[in-house]
């Protein structure tokens, strides 16, 4: 094959990419619209639609050549055109076969199209025996297209149900090709904001030399004077009038030099001053260039956020099923858009949600009804703008609300304050439910909502009421890029703190800094606060000058309920700044958000408030519980096992872990990883259930077993995704337990995180 060949191929495969991902969207949004009784056109009329989408699917995949995708597309295509016919009924085991299939289809497509090396749960020859046992035993089931709805369920839009385009063209554009525009059209903001710092240099000169010409003009009228008063002496001795013509001549030509530089002094300010008129028409222009244009590129990267919810009714559905219990889902809003970097960072906080509603509030039916509610839980999802560019999104159920008591007696054991019950649940590690699964039960969940919400500059709350459910509340910016800061001095550095987060700037004397427990405090008004040195915090080496004052210069800061006073040098202003990332080499740096530019070419690092509260009460515990003088070894990477028989998987979730810089070792089944634990340390054990020799189960049970292991966090990662499975591995003792057909390398390494700070926190 040619090169030209191999690129055609490749652009004909990305191409098909996007026209297979539609299919496969909008042949799970019509089969969730099918589960829901309705009448019987209806039901054809989506029966036929998903026909349609499946025989293109299929002449699509074998234009490409890709054999298995073409393989299980035929069959399912059989199954659908029966259905058709009304050979065939819909029926729960149909739902369940359809959904596999679907499911197995887009791993299909990403293992065949972009190389993923994510296990595929079912293979296309499996995927068509189970297609072909549905055509083979139609009789068994049980029609349910017809069904009457009943009054009180919400009617659910489409989840991917959006706006026809009016008018106007269409084109397919790779979002990396807007994404890297995008990237370009920020970087301009930092030449906007650099000419507005030199207009204000040369505000600033034009400033100076006006001052300069008042002090001008000052001495050539006392000049002036000056030769006034030498004109009017007259009746002197006649020996002393040779040199009065003399100090007249040399009066006369000092006077013409500074009348010269008048005029040139005038003529400069002038030019200064016309200077100063374009450069600030020039940068006023250059900003609005800049900002129209990032403006535009925003709108092109903005999504609705109904590409973020297409995933929630099938998600809800398939949680509901597992745990014995049914649930509607109710979207509304969803139209409006926001910026896609936004709505893929959102992605596992909305995973979290709900499975955070359904595992812990949505009731079993029998329960439901027991209590005068409808058998059939609800969530519903909200959506409206908020004032300064920000979106709300509410997501709610109507479940059993969330168990205070527990909470609070939860934290207790845990050693935390329970002043603000509700906010507890956004502790790490504190969770009520006895059931670990992949993402829910081990305490990480809404921590890692409440992480990922603030490092997007945004905010969650909850509210609860018993027996009538609960309200998450997140507040987002709706783009990325640029928002106020305020610029601290320490020492010769400089720092920006999002304004948002800054809750006031005050000044106090030295002397009202109070010491309860061996941790500063001070008073502001009626409150008494922490005081934490931002030097201390950052740990700086620097010396900070001395204030002639004796007054300390305080910014408070506020976040997710906490409020600490930093100690500051200087406060140099507030402005907009543009924020971007460190790169793949510094992605995660201890109470750094990001960087932006200030002026001409000088980086300043923009500063995490959520890290900085931490590390502040940190850093004030260990105050508390050691001596003034602690000498900290060198920070060493986490060392992690990975105990799994498949090479394949083996080989995935070390280099998943190796990236995040982990240090990984690998067992090859249950024996060979209580060989090498014994050998060496461990921060935390990743292992696959079913192996030969000794499973996952069992390795677990026996790590419980032995006191030096006892403590050790075993992350258990299989295939095995029935409530029995996961209801053993709470028994033998797991910390978490991610299936593997639910797999997202995020959340994994989240859970690992998690597991280690809880473990390290407890030392």
């Amino acid at each position: 094959m040619t090169k030209d060949d191999e690129l055609f191929l490749e652009r004909l495969l990305a191409t098909f990419k996007v026209e297979a991902q539609e299919h496969l969207s909008t042949m799970s949004s019509l089969l969730l619209e099918l589960e829901r009784p309705a009448p019987a056109s209806e039901t054809a009329q989506r029966v036929e639609q998903l026909f349609r989408e499946a025989h293109s699917l299929k002449g699509a995949a074998r234009s490409v050549n890709l054999a298995d995708i073409e393989r299980v597309c035929r069959p399912l295509e059989q199954v659908l055109s029966a259905l058709k016919r009304k050979e065939l009924q819909l029926s729960p085991p149909f739902f369940d076969t359809l959904s596999r299939t679907l499911d197995s289809l887009a791993q299909l497509l990403a293992r065949d199209v972009d190389g993923s090396a994510a296990p595929v749960t079912a293979s296309a020859a499996s995927l068509v025996r189970a297609l072909e046992d549905l055509l083979a035993s139609p009789a068994e089931m049980t029609d349910v297209a017809e069904a009457v709805v009943e009054p009180a369920a919400p009617q659910l839009p489409s989840p991917v149900a959006l706006a026809e385009p009016v008018g106007g063209d269409t084109v397919r554009i790779a979002t990396a090709k807007l994404e890297a525009l995008m990237v370009q059209a920020e970087d301009l903001q930092a030449f906007k904001f650099s000419a507005e710092h030199l207009v204000e240099e040369q505000r600033s000169l034009s400033s100076t030399l006006a001052e300069w010409k008042r002090q001008w003009d000052k001495s050539a009228r006392n000049a002036r004077v000056v030769q006034r008063a030498l004109a009017k002496q007259n009746g002197l001795a006649a020996e002393r009038a040779n040199a009065n013509g003399r100090d007249k001549r040399v009066l006369a030509q000092l006077l013409d030099a500074v009348e010269r530089d008048e005029i040139f002094v005038k003529s400069l300010g002038d030019r200064f001053a016309q200077l100063e008129r374009v450069a600030a028409q020039e940068r006023r222009a250059l900003s609005g260039i800049v900002d129209k244009l990032l403006d535009e590129m925003k709108q092109a990267l903005m999504l609705p956020l109904a590409t973020l919810f297409e995933m929630v009714p099938k998600l809800a559905r398939d949680l509901a099923r597992d745990g014995g219990k049914e649930v509607d889902v109710a979207i509304s809003g969803a139209t409006l858009e926001i910026d896609r970097r936004i709505l893929e960072q959102m992605k596992t906080p909305l995973i979290h949600l709900v499975r955070n509603a359904i595992d812990h509030g949505i009731e079993p039916p029998e329960r439901r009804v027991r209590d005068g509610k409808r058998s059939r839980g609800r969530i519903a999802i909200d959506v409206t703008p908020r004032e300064g560019n920000k979106v709300e999104i509410v997501l709610a159920d109507d479940g059993a609300g969330i168990a205070l008591d527990k909470l609070q007696a939860k934290a207790q054991q845990m050693g935390l304050a329970a002043t603000a019950t509700l906010d507890l649940v956004f502790e790490s590690g504190l969770s009520t439910s006895p059931l670990l699964t992949d993402l829910s039960g081990h305490g990480l969940g809404l921590a890692i909502v409440r992480e990922k919400v603030e490092r997007l500059g945004g905010n969650v709350g909850v509210d609860s009421q018993p027996g009538l459910g609960t309200r998450f509340t997140i507040v987002l910016p709706a783009t990325l890029a640029t928002f106020r800061g305020l610029v601290v001095g320490i020492g010769d550095r400089q720092f920006v703190l999002p304004s948002r987060s800054v809750e006031r700037v005050a000044r106090v004397k030295a002397s009202a800094v109070q010491t309860v427990e061996n941790r500063e405090t001070v008073a502001l008004d009626t409150q008494v606060l922490s005081l934490a040195h931002l030097a201390t915090v950052l740990e700086l080496d620097v010396t900070s000058p001395r204030r002639s004052d004796g007054l300390l210069l305080l910014v408070v800061l506020a976040n997710a309920g906490k409020r600490i006073a930093f100690v500051v040098d200087e406060v140099l202003g507030d402005q907009e700044v543009l924020v971007k990332p460190l790169g793949p080499p510094l992605q995660r740096v201890r109470n750094v958000a990001g960087a932006t530019v200030l002026g001409p070419g000088r980086v300043v690092p923009l500063l995490n408030v959520a890290d900085l509260l931490k590390s502040a009460i940190h850093a004030s515990a260990t105050r508390t519980a050691s001596t003034p003088s602690v000498r900290h070894d060198p920070v060493q990477a986490r060392s992690v096992l990975v105990v799994e028989d498949s090479i394949t998987s083996r080989a995935l979730l070390k280099g998943i872990l190796e990236s995040a810089g982990y240090e990984v070792s690998t067992a090859v089944d249950g024996i060979d990883a209580l060989t090498r634990l014994h050998a060496r340390h461990f921060d935390l054990v990743v292992s696959d259930v079913e192996m030969p020799h000794l499973d996952g189960f069992d390795l677990t049970a026996r790590l419980r077993a032995d006191k030096r292991l006892a403590d050790l966090p075993v992350v258990l990662v299989t295939a095995l995704g029935s409530r029995e499975d996961k209801e053993r591995g709470v028994q033998v003792g797991a910390n978490a337990y991610v299936v593997k057909s639910s797999f997202d390398q995020d959340n994994l390494l989240d859970v690992v995180r998690g597991l280690c700070d809880d473990r390290e926190n407890r030392k």
